[in-house]
């Protein structure tokens, strides 16, 4: 009896709690107001940028809005670079997914993706 009630209250913890675990599917918009969380932002890649001239060789891709009215961004530094197939080209025009920490860039939030699986191409809503 008493491990069939530790079980209960078990699963009903778990399911409590659970919500609080699930990452946030956010808005190219709402990820201002989720900076220093995890979470998953979505949105159109509208502009591009691989800055091979810039310090650290970055890549951009911005959400909804080009540079530099962007509403969000994703930032691939060149020593990840080659993990992506030419990022300003796979991902332009694309409704994505990006999953990772959100921080913020003079602003502008962003995620900063070293690895593709952060990544995700999605059909148009």
């Amino acid at each position: 009896m008493p491990r069939l009630l530790t079980l209960r209250l078990l699963a009903v913890t778990l399911l409590a709690v659970s919500p609080a675990l699930a990452q946030h599917t956010l808005t190219a918009a709402e990820a201002s107001k989720h900076v220093g969380e995890q979470g998953t932002v979505c949105g159109k890649v509208v502009s591009t940028v691989y800055a091979e001239s810039s310090r650290g060789k970055p890549t951009f891709l911005n959400f909804d809005q080009p540079y530099p009215n962007q509403i969000f961004t994703v930032l691939i530094w060149g020593s990840d670079r080659s993990k992506f197939d030419e990022p300003e080209t796979a991902y332009r025009g694309k409704h994505v997914c990006a999953t990772g920490k959100i921080s913020s860039f003079k602003g502008v939030p962003e995620i900063v993706a070293s690895e593709p699986a952060q990544i995700k191409i999605r059909s148009a809503d």
